[in-house]
């Protein structure tokens, strides 16, 4: 579903050229999680931006479900986004003035989805937010706006999910509810790749990698 050939990221920092990924290769495939933990300033977030078709990388190649975004113009790119990927951070970017409803149903907005209010309701009733359903944001706890976030990611059925940071600001309940998520969401089929701090993660993938360095290889 993803994979990254000598994927290689580079910016011009005060100290001249820093190269924020290093030759990355990584697969994953359809039905699996792949979870990547290391230090802050590693590249995880880049590697995830770069993945998700969010940041043109230098050198190398990305392809999703056997498409390379960057190929496509800037509109037919969002469009796949839209359709194929969900993404989940660790700062959740709900819309502070939507309620959960209105928050969960927005990617529809870029790609129109049948029933999408349904869609919305019952993912609101998956990650038990019923009774939170017409609240905003604001009025949420730290987890129940994790679990928005989410169920916002898992809208349009994306069939690659991209997590950063996902349990950063939470609790350890939450954080372990947010862990077992994405793993039955591999075991639904959907490939996600989660980057984060949060070591607890390697008990709940497929696969533990380590990244340092711009560049990743297997978990201790």
């Amino acid at each position: 579903m993803l994979e990254l050939k000598d994927l290689t990221k580079r910016f011009m920092g005060p100290a001249g050229v820093v190269r924020a990924l290093d030759g990355v290769a990584l697969r994953v495939p359809a039905g699996e999680f792949v979870a990547v933990h290391g230090p802050s300033g590693c590249g995880k977030t880049t590697l995830l931006l770069a993945a998700g078709a969010l940041l043109r990388p230098t050198d190398g190649r990305v392809t999703i479900d056997g498409q390379n975004p960057y190929d496509l113009p800037p509109d037919e790119r969002s469009r796949f986004r839209a359709g194929k990927i969900g993404f989940v951070f660790q700062q959740f970017h709900l819309v502070p003035y939507l309620t959960v409803l209105d928050n969960v149903s927005a990617p529809c907005l870029a790609k129109r989805t049948p029933h999408a209010s349904d869609r919305a309701r019952e993912l609101i009733a998956r990650f038990n937010l019923d009774d939170r359903i017409g609240h905003l944001p604001a009025a949420l706890s730290t987890g129940e706006r994790q679990r928005a976030a989410l169920a916002r990611a898992l809208l349009n059925k994306p069939k690659l999910l991209l997590a950063d940071e996902p349990t950063g600001n939470l609790d350890e309940r939450n954080a372990e509810n947010v862990l077992q998520s994405f793993a039955e969401l591999a075991e639904d089929g959907v490939a996600v790749l989660l980057v984060t701090h949060d070591t607890r993660a390697a008990s709940y993938a497929n696969r533990a990698l380590y990244m340092e360095n711009g560049n990743i290889r297997p978990a201790k």
